[in-house]
C-alpha cells in the first residue's frame, strides 16, 4: 500500500523531503500547501507534477490525497487536523496537537467518529536515547519507576520577528485562521518534547495516567532585553510592557494516578547553548540521566550491572571474609551506550543508519515510518489521538494554573467523554 501524502506547511515540511524520498513504496508525496508563492515554487522545482495549493481547504478536497502531514504554525494544528479528518484524510500532526481543552475533545470525538488514522509527530520520542530508555523501562531494568524530569531549553528569541520586524506566531503575532491560546499565554507553551518520551517510559494511557498538575512561571526578562537590543529605537515592541504576557521559564509538576511525579521545564528565551533534550528517570533499581550538552554521553546506573552499590556505607557482606561486613564500593555512572548491545531498541538496530540522516536525531524518519505503518493497518498509531491531546493539554491547563497562582488542577482522561450536563 502506497499512501498518497500532502504536506501542509512548506517550510517545516521541507525538513521531511528527504525522509519521504526514503520511504518509497510506503509514501508518495503528491501535493504541498503553503500560502507563500515562493515556497510553493521551491517545492515545484524539478517536479512540476507536484500539486501546489495555497489554501488548506482546497488541499483537503483533493480526492487523490489519502493523508495530510500538518507542519504549519502550532496555532493552526487542531483546526486543520479537524478539517482534514472531516474531509476523509488521515492526519499526521506536528506538535503540539491542540492549544485548548475544547480542541482536545474535538480531536478525540472526530477521530472516533471517522475511524481515520491520527498520529502526532512527536519526534523526540524516537531519538535513539529515548527509545533505548523506553526499551529498558519496559523490560523492568530500572525497577519500579517513581520519578522523571524533562526539559526543553532552546533560545528561540531569533524566531520572534519576521524580516519586517513584525511578530511571528512564536512572538505572539497573529496567524490567520488561528484560535485558542497563543505562545504569549503565560504557561508551559510547548510541553510535548519533554513529556512525550517520559509518558512512554511510564506507560501513560497504558496502565497509568496523568492525574493532576501545576505550573509556575518566571517573569519575562531575557526576552525584552534581547528585543530592545535588536529593534530600532521607537519600535513599539522595544519596551518592557510589550512582553508582560510572556514568561522566560515555566516549571510544571505532574502527579500520576500511580503516584509517580514528573517535573518539566520549558524555556525558549534564556541565553545558553542548545542541546536536543534534557531528561532523567528514576526507578527502584537504577536511574538514567541525559547528557547536559552536545557531545556528553547519557548516563545510567543499574543495580547489579553498573559499578558499585547504592547506598555504599551500610555494611555489606564481604564474600572474601565469611561472616564479615564491609562498606561497598560507591555507585558510579556508566555511559548508556555501554548497555546498547543488550538494550538498543529494535528500530535503531534495524534502521538506525538510515534514520540518522534525517532531522531531530533520527526522530523525523521514524515518525513518518510509523505513520505509514499505522495507515496501512500494520500497527496502531504509537502516538495516538489520546496521547496527543493528553500531552498537549498541559499547555492549556498550565495557563489556568498560573492564573490561579499555582493551584493544582486535574488532567482530563480524554478516553472518557466530557460531562456536558452542566
Amino acid at each position: 500500500m502506497t499512501i498518497r501524502m500532502a504536506v501542509a506547511g512548506g517550510n517545516r515540511g521541507a525538513r521531511f523531503d528527504q525522509v519521504l524520498g526514503g520511504l518509497e513504496g510506503q509514501i508518495e508525496l503528491v501535493a504541498v500547501c503553503d500560502p507563500s508563492d515562493q515556497v510553493r515554487a521551491e517545492w515545484n522545482e524539478g517536479r512540476p507534477e507536484l500539486k501546489a495549493y495555497s489554501a488548506f481547504e482546497d488541499l483537503v478536497e483533493d480526492p487523490e490525497i489519502d493523508a495530510v502531514f500538518i507542519a504549519t504554525p502550532m496555532l493552526l494544528h487542531a483546526n486543520q487536523a479537524l478539517t482534514a479528518l472531516n474531509a476523509g484524510k488521515h492526519v499526521l500532526s506536528e506538535v503540539i496537537a491542540a492549544t485548548t481543552l475544547e480542541e482536545c475533545y474535538a480531536l478525540v470525538e472526530t477521530v472516533e467518529k471517522t475511524g481515520l488514522t491520527y498520529m502526532m509527530a512527536e519526534n523526540y520520542c524516537y531519538r535513539r536515547e529515548a527509545m533505548m530508555v523506553r526499551n529498558m523501562a519496559e523490560q523492568g531494568v530500572f525497577g519500579e519507576l517513581t520519578y522523571a524530569e524533562g526539559a526543553y531549553i532552546h533560545d528561540c528569541r531569533d524566531l520572534m520577528f519576521n524580516s519586517d520586524l513584525t511578530r511571528t506566531w512564536r512572538g505572539g503575532g497573529a496567524v490567520a485562521g488561528a484560535t485558542g491560546n497563543t505562545q504569549s499565554s503565560r504557561g508551559n507553551g510547548y510541553p510535548t518534547h519533554s513529556l512525550g518520551p517520559i509518558a512512554q517510559w511510564l506507560g501513560i494511557n497504558r496502565g497509568d495516567r496523568l492525574a493532576r498538575t501545576t505550573t509556575f512561571v518566571t517573569k519575562s526578562a531575557a526576552r525584552q532585553e534581547w528585543a530592545q537590543s535588536v529593534l530600532p529605537e521607537g519600535h513599539h515592541d522595544a519596551i518592557d510592557a510589550a512582553w508582560t504576557e510572556f514568561t522566560d521559564s515555566a516549571t510544571t509538576l505532574i502527579e500520576t494516578e500511580q503516584g509517580r511525579v514528573i517535573c518539566l521545564r520549558k524555556d525558549s528565551a534564556s541565553p545558553r547553548p542548545h542541546n536536543m533534550a534534557l531528561h532523567s528517570l528514576q526507578g527502584t533499581n537504577g536511574a538514567y540521566i541525559s547528557g547536559r550538552f552536545d557531545g556528553e554521553d547519557p548516563l545510567a546506573w543499574i543495580d547489579g550491572v553498573s559499578p558499585g552499590v547504592s547506598p555504599s556505607n551500610f555494611g555489606y557482606r564481604d564474600k572474601a571474609r565469611p561472616g564479615g561486613l564491609d562498606n561497598g564500593p560507591r555507585a558510579q555512572w556508566q555511559s548508556l551506550w555501554d548497555l546498547a548491545d543488550e538494550y538498543e531498541h529494535p528500530y535503531w538496530k534495524e534502521l538506525g543508519e538510515e534514520a540518522e540522516s534525517a532531522g531531530h536525531g533520527g526522530g523525523d524518519y521514524f515518525v513518518m515510518y510509523d505513520f505509514a505503518r499505522a495507515v496501512a493497518g500494520e500497527i496502531a498509531p504509537p502516538i495516538d489521538v489520546y496521547d496527543a491531546v493528553t500531552w498537549s493539554s498541559i499547555f492549556a491547563i498550565s495557563i489556568e494554573n498560573v492564573k490561579r497562582n499555582g493551584e493544582p488542577l486535574e488532567v482530563p482522561d480524554f478516553r472518557v467523554p466530557p460531562d456536558r450536563s452542566g
